[in-house]
């Protein structure tokens, strides 16, 4: 069985600040990333980088570049392809998967970098539509909806933001609420409310996507008019729901908050000493950046070398 002092499972930028540390103090370290590519969300970034001190990229694939390249020149060990199947604290191994075959990696102390997804309506034909490719960005999908009328459903900046940006060039644009309570930023709200270009519908769930070949409609239950259903035509559907961090591997073996997080402390070691946490899988939504993950990934570096050294 292969034992390493250092596992970390993600390679986002979490995940390459913890490991580009480690190859620096001279921890035995191996990063473990599920996509073909380390970088993570940074795929899902296509608006300017402008807060990352030090680094002024033009969309979050530029950034992923730069970090790669540092990670790479630093020769820190790393497999891409490689999926974890199941993560035993108790005897701290974790079993993977690459290419079909499975095996057991042994680990003295275990990072997890693993991230956030996008938060699901859980709806009839929305996984039809994500498997169909129909997944947009508001600030790089703009000609691909022009002219189109589109749908963007929840309250927060991102769903604000992206009713904004396309309101100049789609034809129409609905930004759909459960609640009349936004969590969007004033700024952004006040900025949607008085654009004659977007309607905004409150008190409204979305109940189902329809649609074979594109999205052509979705079902609106409206609770302000007595809970009365409609058919809405639309042309796209995005999905602005938040992100739910990724923790099932973890889920029952280490704490986690209400909202999903895994709880850490100041050096983000997690309920179990030998398990930390960096990044989205245990940062409030509010308070993730490009910049924290990385210092998160700083920081449990360092402890676990003072760990090892003491040793």
């Amino acid at each position: 069985m292969r034992h390493v002092d250092v596992l970390i499972i993600g390679g986002g930028p979490a995940g390459i600040s913890a490991a580009i540390w480690c190859k620096r103090l001279g921890i035995d370290c191996l990063l473990l990333e599920e996509q073909s590519q380390l970088g993570g969300q940074l795929f899902n970034i296509f608006n300017e980088i402008i807060d990352y001190p030090g680094m002024r990229t033009k969309n979050g694939i530029e950034m992923q570049r730069e970090m790669v390249k540092h990670f790479v020149e630093m020769d820190c060990l790393y497999e891409v392809n490689t999926k974890v199947l199941f993560i035993d604290e108790r005897s701290k191994t974790v079993k993977v998967k690459k290419q079909a075959k499975e095996q057991e990696i042994c680990y003295t102390y275990l990072i997890l970098a693993t991230g956030s997804s996008q938060r699901k309506l859980g709806v009839p034909g929305e996984q039809q539509m994500i498997d169909r490719g129909e997944v947009y960005s508001a600030s790089a999908d703009g000609e691909r909806l022009k002219g189109k009328t589109v749908a963007i459903i929840g309250g927060g900046d991102r769903a604000f933001e992206g009713a904004h940006l396309l309101s100049s060039k789609a034809r129409e644009v609905y930004l759909i609420h459960r609640s009349t309570r936004f969590k969007a930023r004033e700024q952004y709200v006040e900025r949607v409310i008085s654009n004659p270009c977007i309607k905004v519908m409150t008190d409204t769930e979305v109940t189902a996507i329809h649609g074979d070949r594109h999205v052509t409609s979705i079902d609106l239950e409206c609770k302000n008019k007595e809970y009365k259903s409609k058919n809405l035509l639309v042309d796209a559907a995005l999905i602005r729901l938040g992100v739910a961090p990724n923790v099932d591997l973890i889920k029952g073996k280490v704490a986690t908050a209400q909202n999903g997080l895994i709880v850490t402390d100041d050096v983000h070691q997690s309920s179990n000493p030998f398990i930390y946490a960096v990044g989205d899988a245990c940062t409030t939504p509010l308070f993730s950046s490009i910049s924290s993950s990385a210092g998160q990934g700083t920081i449990v570096a360092k402890h676990i070398s003072n760990l090892l050294n003491e040793a």
